[in-house]
């Protein structure tokens, strides 16, 4: 009788380290039986293991979809605990740059359009209707990519936040087209920044990714129930997309 689980246990190799001294470690929440790895002390389900790595690559781009986590759950067969846990390793790896790919022209010919998510188009909810943030977001109207996005309020602050992830380049030399909230004008330098009314047609493409955002994210439809119940993941998801959506424009030219 004491075979048997020797057996199961000597086929087991950590998902971390690849070790197989494998010891029972009692059972998860669902009941079922946990590992501990002796090596380095990873704690896993033997389930763990039918997740391979075609799945995991059908899972990030599910996750570029408008699709709820548990819809993706129930689509892939995996646990909603194990699909937070990755998603969290997916965010962490992403790129500060978002993926940017600076203009091969020289400076002075870069010209950058920049809009702040506006009041009645891109506010979010995060946890509850009164917590509204605001995604803020920075687009080069040449190469339409996304140079800078922050989460935040709709102060001095948040644009500044904002403003520091500008690249340098575009920060000393693009033109900045905006709508006329103050706190684009505490930020932006004077002389190159340009107030555009709504009805101009400057900020055309930057307002049509807002609407891309829109449909592509979840957690920024209207009146919906995927909302995001912390603000770490709320950020990520955002991020995530806006790498993915840059590395795309790039690969079109």
């Amino acid at each position: 009788m004491l075979l048997y689980p020797l057996l199961m246990r000597s086929s087991i190799n950590c998902l971390d380290c690849g070790s197989s001294p494998i010891k029972l470690n009692g059972h998860t929440h669902y009941g079922k039986q946990n590992h501990q790895c002796k090596a380095c002390g990873r704690q896993f389900v033997n389930d763990s293991h039918h997740i391979k790595q075609e799945k995991r690559e059908l899972i990030k781009k599910m996750l570029l979809e408008r699709i709820s986590l548990r819809g993706i759950c129930r689509v892939v067969n995996v646990s909603l605990r194990w699909l937070l846990d990755f998603i969290a390793s997916v965010y962490e790896e992403l790129p500060d740059d978002l993926n940017v790919r600076l203009p091969k022209s020289k400076p002075e010919q870069v010209r950058v359009l920049r809009l702040e998510a506006e009041a009645d188009e891109l506010w979010s909810l995060v946890q509850r209707k009164s917590n509204k943030q605001w995604v803020w977001i920075a687009m080069d109207t040449e190469t339409k990519q996304v140079i800078g996005f922050h989460v935040g309020d709709r102060s001095r602050k948040s644009a500044m936040k904002l403003w520091k992830k500008i690249p340098t380049v575009d920060q000393a030399n693009a033109t900045f087209m905006t709508d006329d909230l103050d706190s684009y004008k505490k930020v932006i330098p004077k002389e190159r920044h340009v107030v555009c009314a709504k009805d101009s047609g400057k900020t055309n493409i930057i307002e049509r990714f807002n609407c891309t955002l829109r449909q592509r994210v979840s957690r920024l439809v209207r009146d919906c129930l995927s909302f995001s119940k912390s603000l770490c993941n709320h950020i990520g998801a955002i991020k995530y997309f806006i790498c993915d959506y840059n590395l795309h424009v790039i690969a079109r030219g």
